[in-house]
């Protein structure tokens, strides 16, 4: 709330453009014709850095010193410190809970409970519940949404399908959650209090989530898989290969227990793993001794390095391997090359040239909400940080729907709808980054099935479009 908003009179909106349209060009080159391989495996970062340089360029061309940018990157760095450590104890924790035998539990007991037809919508509304109880998407995706995506792979069910229900079912109990940082920081910025936020927001956010429910319910009963025949077989592949047990468990409980009663996610992360690794030990000492000669080396593997258990069944094979801490350094340069680019961009003044001038066009108040959509999907994919997206249009375009004699309940759900949820479907803004690390599958493939998340921004432009719902200002409606 308190972030400053770096304006630079000496720099046009052509400039402020250059490193933007360069960004695009090249990640459009990289995915298109260099199938992402541009420079080796790292070009999306090399390619969120090169651009930083070409801001950085155009900021000593309008008289923004060095020490301006650095103090924004800098910031920026210190601002995903702790998602950084978070991301990393996720990786220990998916290596942690499989040599456990606390994954393989999961798939095993949601193999016998949920099935191809109610799976996609079921998945849906687990994830809901579990994120509007911790205000968490990323509680819920490196909890519950891993192992759902490992049960519905083994059930057959694209992986995308699944991501998409898993992040859909995360954003919408993200945004209604009282709990949620996001949900708190939209009111702040638009001037109106929490609950008043969260009622206003249900008149957009309820009808997007029933019909994304609709649609993954007509997926699930269209779509063949081919993993119903199998399922005996990947029982007892999975019984015979684990100690399964519904102890297990209490893991995985203590981890939901600490994050409802707010403890900080890295403790409360950090919590199941140590605990993990002790269940290791008691439950699985076969495989604990197959995966090295010595214990302490077999543990510390699953937490730093990657992991693979064997077993009968190709598909098991793929399904319980983990990369541990090491799996995760990818997506944290991901990040990090893209608060040095977001930074950059902050520092010369860019973001808030761009945002002007989206503001400008808002001559009437359909046009200010399509101003809004339009820059909190565009910071998103500039700054590459949703809290970016929500603070910066919240505070210039605050005075704009007072102006309007419209009601900041308005602001703070346009923020919400276009700025939290749609953060998750930038493959470098931290919650793409994350998000893509944490469940294994690529932006790209569940972008068209995260649903909820494409579907909020149209429908808060319906409802302006249309005048449904958009509550005005009392004193306007008095004058």
């Amino acid at each position: 709330m308190d972030t400053k908003i770096n304006k630079n009179k000496e720099l046009n909106i052509w400039e402020a453009l250059i490193p933007v349209v360069f960004l695009m060009l090249f990640l459009a080159y990289n995915i298109f014709f260099a199938e992402g391989e541009l420079f080796g495996a790292y070009s999306n970062q090399i390619i969120l850095v090169v651009s930083g340089i070409v801001a950085a360029i155009m900021g000593f061309l309008n008289k923004v010193s060095a020490n301006t940018m650095v103090k924004e990157i800098w910031h920026n760095l210190k601002s995903v410190f702790v998602p950084i450590l978070i991301l990393l104890l996720v990786g220990a924790l998916a290596g942690s809970w499989l040599i456990s035998g606390i994954i393989p539990a999961m798939v095993y007991y949601g193999l016998q409970v949920l099935n191809p037809t109610i799976f996609l919508p079921a998945t849906l509304i687990i994830c809901s519940i579990i994120s509007i109880a911790t205000g968490s998407s990323w509680t819920t995706s490196a909890t519950v949404g891993i192992a759902l995506i490992g049960i519905g792979t083994a059930l057959g069910i694209p992986v995308g399908m699944i991501a998409g229900a898993v992040i859909s079912g995360a954003y919408f109990g993200d945004k209604l959650s009282p709990l949620s940082d996001t949900t708190n920081l939209a009111p702040a910025m638009a001037g109106t209090d929490l609950f008043t936020h969260i009622r206003y927001m249900t008149l957009t956010t309820v009808p997007t989530y029933l019909v994304t429910l609709i649609v993954f319910i007509i997926i699930s009963l269209t779509i063949e898989t081919n993993g119903n025949s199998d399922v005996s077989e990947i029982l007892n592949t999975i019984k015979t290969t684990f100690n399964i047990s519904p102890i297990l468990f209490i893991v995985p409980g203590v981890v939901i227990g600490l994050i409802l009663l707010k403890t900080k996610p890295l403790i409360a992360l950090g919590t199941g793993i140590v605990l993990a690794l002790i269940f290791a030990l008691f439950f699985q000492p076969e495989i604990i001794n197959s995966l090295s000669d010595s214990k302490v080396t077999a543990l510390f593997n699953a937490i730093f390095n990657e992991t693979s258990i064997s077993t009968s069944n190709e598909k098991l094979n793929e399904l319980f391997s983990s990369k541990g801490m090491i799996g995760m350094l990818w997506t944290i340069l991901l990040i990090i090359s893209a608060m040095i680019f977001g930074g950059i961009m902050d520092g010369i003044g860019a973001l808030a040239r761009i945002t002007s001038v989206l503001l400008s066009f808002a001559t009437s108040a359909f046009g200010l909400f399509v101003s809004t959509v339009v820059s909190c999907l565009g910071l998103n994919i500039v700054a590459s940080d949703q809290y970016l997206a929500l603070v910066i249009p919240g505070k210039m375009f605050k005075k704009a729907y007072e102006d309007k004699g419209l009601a900041p309940e308005n602001l703070s759900r346009t923020l919400e709808d276009s700025g939290t949820v749609t953060s998750v479907l930038i493959p470098w803004n931290t919650c793409g980054a994350y998000q893509s690390g944490v469940l294994g599958v690529g932006v790209g493939e569940y972008f068209i099935y995260a649903i909820f998340n494409w579907l909020s921004p149209i429908t808060t432009l319906l409802f302006a479009a249309f005048n449904i719902k958009i509550k005005q200002l009392v004193s306007s409606i008095k004058e």
